[in-house]
């Protein structure tokens, strides 16, 4: 009976953990620090999320495949916004120039509320990878206001990403 139960268990805990969804937790963030974390991934049309790039934390180098001709690459970055324990509000730009667009490059403006009672709030953009390979760069450039005391925080990043 209690071989049972142990595999019952293990089989829930490796199965349940599987199935979610994970974001990158910040290292070195003081509690109540407005901040963002994300995930870069990419795969074919029917499944921007299949192959894993990078992340913010525990970042190692972010590297695309070039799409082609003959077989369009989709990336699909996301982006989670982390609360301050108050109600924070980030606004801003995110420019990700890896993505095929206007001159190569994909802004976007931001304005992501994290509710007082959540811990986080995410947002995805999905499109496709451009077909010149070089050195690219995803720009965050964000103002965090925590809405009860009116404290601001700039939050800004910039990701490389190689395209080859």
């Amino acid at each position: 009976m209690q071989l049972r139960l142990f595999a019952a268990l293990t089989f829930v805990a490796v199965f349940g953990s599987a199935c979610a969804k994970r974001f990158p937790e910040p290292t070195g963030v003081q509690p109540g620090t407005p901040h963002i974390s994300w995930v870069l991934m990419y795969g074919d049309r029917d499944n921007a999320d299949s192959e894993f790039a990078c992340q913010s934390d525990l970042r190692t180098e972010c590297v695309l495949p070039v799409s082609k001709s003959d077989g369009q690459v989709f990336s699909n970055i996301h982006f989670y916004f982390h609360g301050a324990g108050a109600e924070t509000r980030y606004e801003g730009t995110i420019n990700i120039a890896y993505l095929q667009g206007v001159a190569d490059s994909h802004t976007s403006q931001t304005n992501i509320t994290v509710k007082k009672n959540e811990s986080i709030t995410n947002s995805s953009t999905t499109g496709i990878v451009t077909s010149t390979p070089g050195r690219y760069s995803v720009d965050i450039s964000l103002m965090a206001t925590v809405v009860d005391t009116g404290k601001t925080q700039a939050v800004r990043q910039s990701v490389p990403v190689t395209v080859k």
